[in-house]
C-alpha cells in the first residue's frame, strides 16, 4: 500500500468520523426547535438531491436503473435513512445530553455489531477471543446507560425505551452497512444514493402518517429557518462529504483499517459536549475506554488471523 494512499485515507476517514462524531450535539441544538423526525427527513431529502445529482453527473442518466433490485434497495435504504436516522435522534432527544454520548457510544460499537449480525445472518460464528471483545464492549455500553445506577434505569421505563431506539437503529445502519456485499458490481456512490432516496421515501411516508395521527406536527417555517445552521452541518457536512470521505478512504485503506477511525466518534462527542457544559462521569469515560480497546484488540486479533492465512492460501495454489 503506498503511503500516499494512506496518508490520504487516514485523512478521509478521520474527517468523515469527526463528522459524524460532531453529528450529535449538532442535532441536539436543532431540536430545540424542530423535532427529530422532521429534522432528519428534510436533512436527507435535502442530502437525497444532492446525492443524485452527484450521480448523473458522474455515471449518468442510466445509474438511476434500478435493474430489477429496487426491493432490496428499498429494504436497505430504509434500514438506514428510515430505521437509523429516525429512531437514534428519537432516543437521543428523549434522554436529553446523555442520549447525545449514548449515540456516539453506540455508533462506535458498530464494528461489533456487525460480527453479531453476520453470526446470526450467514452463521459466521465469530473466534472466542472476539466474542470476548464484544462482550467486553457491552460491559462499556452498559456504564454509559446506567451511568452507575442499574436500579435506577431498571426502574425508569422511558430511559429503557429510548435506549431500545438507539441501539435498534444502530443496527439498521449496521444491517445497510452489510447490504453493501449484494452491490459489489455498483459503484458505492450508486448504492449510498439510491438507498439514500428509496429509504427517504419511507421516512417521508412514516413522517406523514405521524403528522397525520397528530403524534407530531409540521414545523413551522421560522422554526425552520432558526435551525438553517443546524441543517447546513448536517446536510454538507455530516451527510454528503461524511459519507463520500469514509467511502473513499475505507476504498484506500481497507475495511479492517478504516473501521479503527470510527473510535474518533464518541471523542469527538466528548470533546464538544463538555465544550458544551456537560459533566462527564467516570462511567460515561470508562465505557467508551472499554469500548475502544475491546475494536481496537479485535482488530489486532483479525489482522493477526489474515496474516496467518496468507501461507496457507499460497500452498494451496501451489
Amino acid at each position: 500500500m503506498k503511503t500516499d494512499n494512506i496518508m490520504r485515507g487516514a485523512f478521509l476517514c478521520l474527517v468523515a468520523s469527526v463528522a459524524w462524531g460532531a453529528m450529535f450535539p449538532v442535532a441536539e441544538s436543532a431540536f430545540e426547535f424542530i423535532d427529530p423526525f422532521y429534522f432528519s427527513v428534510i436533512r436527507y431529502s435535502v442530502v437525497s438531491l444532492i446525492l443524485l445529482g452527484l450521480l448523473v453527473w458522474k455515471e449518468g442518466l442510466k445509474a438511476l436503473r434500478l435493474e430489477g433490485r429496487g426491493w432490496s434497495l428499498w429494504f436497505f435504504g430504509t434500514m438506514a435513512f428510515t430505521g437509523y436516522n429516525l429512531l437514534v435522534f428519537w432516543g437521543q432527544n428523549q434522554l436529553g445530553t446523555s442520549g447525545v454520548i449514548l449515540a456516539s457510544v453506540m455508533e462506535a460499537l458498530m464494528p461489533m455489531l456487525s460480527v453479531l449480525v453476520l453470526w446470526i445472518y450467514k452463521s459466521n460464528k465469530p473466534k472466542p477471543f472476539t466474542i470476548g471483545c464484544i462482550a467486553v464492549a457491552l460491559v462499556g455500553v452498559f456504564m454509559v446507560i446506567t451511568k452507575g445506577d442499574v436500579k435506577a434505569f431498571l426502574v425508569g421505563g422511558s430511559s429503557i425505551f429510548a435506549v431500545l431506539l438507539i441501539f435498534i437503529g444502530v443496527l439498521g445502519w449496521v444491517i445497510y452497512t452489510i447490504g453493501g456485499n449484494h452491490f459489489t458490481t455498483w459503484s458505492v456512490l450508486r448504492y449510498s444514493t439510491l438507498s439514500c432516496v428509496l429509504g427517504t421515501f419511507t421516512s417521508v411516508v412514516v413522517v406523514l402518517s405521524l403528522t397525520g395521527l397528530h403524534f407530531i406536527h409540521v414545523p413551522t417555517m421560522s422554526s425552520i429557518l432558526a435551525a438553517s445552521n443546524e441543517f447546513a452541518f448536517m446536510i454538507i457536512v455530516a451527510g454528503v462529504v461524511a459519507l463520500i470521505s469514509w467511502n473513499a478512504g475505507i476504498k484506500l485503506l481497507s475495511p479492517i483499517n478504516g473501521t479503527l477511525f470510527i473510535n474518533f466518534v464518541p471523542v469527538t462527542t466528548f470533546i464538544i459536549s463538555v465544550m458544551q457544559g456537560y459533566n462527564m462521569t467516570i462511567y460515561d469515560v470508562g465505557g467508551t475506554m472499554l469500548i475502544i480497546i475491546a475494536l481496537v484488540c479485535n482488530n489486532m486479533y483479525q489482522r493477526k488471523q489474515a496474516k496467518e492465512l496468507v501461507p496457507t492460501r499460497a500452498s494451496v495454489v501451489k
